[in-house]
């Protein structure tokens, strides 16, 4: 007899089964949940049916992708899940991209369909005749579809329309989500059917369970999201969904909804911790908390591990996969200035320049191997061959751009993008370093430190603060105060307060918009 737990067991089952099994054995329980809107596992299963039937009778099948753009929404996360259900890779892409950024993409995925809502559909609308070249049809997820879309109720299949059963193979084209596009063009980063399930896996066996009520506050396009999104649902919880972040309102949801998990980025958790009523909210129910995405101050850490119940656990890794870092922070509070230690089955090493190991305890850059590696770059093999590192036995592992050193006890501590890493005066400074002694003054609120072209050095390091409320420094006190705790090579030679730092839509400072806006004010 097939349970779910039999399903669990086995070496891959698509996670559309795992709903589908759901439905049958907690037909009630609900599987999502949006402001007033509960959606079952029953429900959820029938959704799924519909849509996937919907593609089908589109002419939709394996080896197709669709895109989806739009805020996030029980209608999203059923047209991801019926995609899947229906064999088609889905491309999660993000709203805040130019137009021209989005017909790139949906060029590159070759998505024939595109599902999207208001904003993305105004951006759009002067596109028309660049969509209808690309062949990308247009579907509404939300009210008010324009002439030239059609509604998402109109182009569903009727109530109870079920699909044709498709065999999902491992190796199938999961998803293909687009890297930032901070550094240039983006990359679709295909992950398999078979990498998402051996995530979910990993993740959801020791810490995800049918009772965990898992609450969304990031992107649904975001890896970030879906590393949590989809191991909750594979072991039958409930996500609580949260379309924009808010710190008030994910507060009143949180202690509402009794949530037990979630998945945090760094910037997130600073509003949290800082929101004046934080203390006042009961959040004893939380078990899990976690973070990734972009760099977690040590000292941030440590307030969560004080002030907010349950377990908080950092990932370090890339959308590309590779190699994964675990940091357990309430088992090794001594270790907070860390990422931790490999995960279980994971292989990480540090490279030169030239491609070569670095003996232990010297920087180089992170490469990892895994069973979590993407595919490639869609339609990009260049690109993924500079993405790919092989060791002498012919071992192959992402590289991740990011340098790091490993200590005696084999946790990583990161230091910075290479991109990132000022070269001044013949010495390598690292801008977390800076960073990380600037967040020590009281009046530091949010830190970023970039290279900028100096005449005499080369590069040379400029600060950008965004001020504590109540702050009494002035900038020129402020650089008086940090050069004096830095070596001579790391000087800053400038320092400017600024109302807030850019970020992408999960938090990751934008270091290039510093830069170039730093290069525009001389």
């Amino acid at each position: 007899m097939t349970t779910a737990a039999s399903l669990l067991e086995q070496a891959f089952t698509p996670v559309t089964d795992m709903i589908r099994q759901y439905a049958v054995e907690r037909a009630a329980h609900p599987a999502l949940i949006l402001d007033e809107r509960r959606v079952s596992y029953a429900e959820l299963d029938a959704m799924t049916d519909r849509f996937a039937a919907s593609l089908q009778r589109d002419g939709f099948g394996p080896g197709d992708a669709i895109a989806l753009c739009a805020a996030g929404s029980i209608d999203y996360a059923v047209a991801f899940l019926g995609s899947l259900r229906a064999g088609v890779a889905v491309a999660p892409l993000a709203p805040s991209s130019t137009a021209a950024g989005l017909l790139g993409m949906i060029g590159n995925a070759q998505a024939r369909l595109l599902f999207l809502d208001a904003e993305v559909s105004a951006a759009l609308a002067p596109h028309a005749e660049q969509l209808r070249k690309l062949g990308t049809r247009r579907v509404r997820l939300d009210s008010g579809a324009a002439p030239s879309e059609a509604p998402l109720a109109d182009w569903l299949a009727g109530p109870g329309a079920r699909p044709q059963p498709v065999a999902i193979q491992p190796e199938w084209p999961f998803n293909i989500i687009y890297s930032s596009g901070t550094t240039g063009t983006p990359k679709g980063i295909v992950q398999s059917h078979g990498m998402r399930w051996s995530y979910a896996k990993r993740a959801g066996g020791a810490v995800y369970s049918p009772e965990a009520v898992t609450l969304v506050s990031t992107p649904l396009y975001s890896n970030t999201t879906l590393v949590s999104f989809f191991p909750a649902l594979t072991f039958g919880g409930t996500v609580v969904l949260m379309p924009k972040f808010d710190a008030k309102r994910y507060l009143d949801l949180a202690q509402q909804h009794r949530v037990t998990h979630s998945m945090l980025v760094p910037v997130q958790y600073q509003r949290l911790m800082a929101h004046p009523d934080f203390d006042r909210y009961d959040l004893s129910s939380f078990q899990a908390k976690f973070c990734t995405s972009s760099p977690f101050a040590a000292k941030v850490k440590a307030d969560v591990l004080r002030r907010w119940p349950g377990r908080l656990t950092e990932y370090y890794g890339m959308t590309e996969g590779g190699g994964s870092c675990e940091l357990r922070a309430h088992d090794f509070p001594d270790k907070l200035h860390t990422v931790g230690r490999p995960v279980e089955g994971h292989d990480i090493r540090l490279i030169d320049d030239q491609g070569r190991e670095v003996p232990h305890g010297e920087a180089g850059e992170v490469v990892g191997h895994s069973a979590t590696m993407m595919s490639g770059y869609h339609r990009e093999p260049g690109k993924t061959a500079d993405a790919e590192w092989y060791d002498p036995a012919g071992k192959r592992f992402i590289r991740t751009g990011d340098m790091g050193r490993f200590d005696a006890d084999g946790f990583l501590t990161l230091l910075d993008r290479k991109k990132d890493m000022i070269i001044s005066g013949g010495f390598n400074v690292y801008p977390s370093d800076l960073e990380s002694e600037l967040r020590e003054h009281p009046d530091v609120g949010d830190v970023a430190v970039v290279g900028v072209p100096s005449d005499a050095w080369g590069e040379t390091p400029v600060g950008f603060v965004v001020a504590r409320e109540g702050a009494g420094a002035s900038e020129a006190e402020l650089l008086s105060w940090i050069n004096a705790r830095l070596g001579k090579t790391q000087r800053l030679a400038a320092l400017h307060y600024v109302e807030s730092l850019p970020r992408s839509a999960i938090g990751k400072v934008l270091k290039r918009e510093l830069r170039d806006g730093y290069g525009k004010r001389l």
